[in-house]
């Protein structure tokens, strides 16, 4: 059983990490021009969805978003046959430039297996991935290039993403397996 640990961020702490991290994307992209947003389902397709409305009201340009079903590309589960993909992408992959948008990276192999998902829909200009938590441990040569707040934890730990879309609330919290 998960007993939250700690709170790591509220609801103000998560809504400026997703400001901070629009401000880093228009800044190193010099605008939203040819830029699409897609989220790793499942958190990271509201995270994907609320930035790519702040890099609007910010930009005064409409932002395409779609959201990436990285089940059938896991390397770590290999049943996956009777599996629906619930990937939506509104958009052409070919000549974009992609920013992948997901809660936690942790190991990189959800990240890879997104990678690996596009790059079968097109050739993308660039990748770029933003995180709302890195909290280390990689098994794989993977970074963010945004980040909304590195958290360094222990692998016992887990870190759990709560979005009001889906969890009735906004909060990160640190939790650790009982023995109950």
């Amino acid at each position: 059983m998960l007993v939250e640990k700690a709170q790591i961020m509220d609801q103000k702490a998560m809504s400026r990490a997703i400001t901070r991290i629009s401000f880093e994307i228009i800044e190193h992209n010099k605008g939203a021009g040819n830029l699409y947003i897609i989220g790793i389902m499942s958190r990271g397709a509201q995270l994907a969805q609320r930035i790519a409305k702040r890099i609007s009201e910010l930009e005064g340009v409409s932002v395409e978003v779609g959201c990436l079903d990285v089940t059938a590309y896991r390397d770590d589960k290999r049943n996956n046959e009777d599996k629906v993909d619930r990937t939506n992408l509104p958009f052409p992959i070919e000549g974009k430039n992609i920013i992948l948008v997901d809660d936690v990276i942790y190991t990189g192999r959800t990240v890879r297996a997104a990678m690996d998902a596009i790059l079968q829909r097109g050739r993308a200009n660039s990748i770029q991935l933003a995180a709302l938590v890195d909290r280390g441990h990689r098994e794989l040569p993977i970074r963010a290039d945004y980040v909304g707040k590195n958290l360094p934890t222990s692998r016992d730990e887990s870190v759990r993403v709560s979005v009001q879309e889906r969890d009735g609330e906004d909060q990160v919290t640190i939790c650790i397996e009982t023995e109950e």
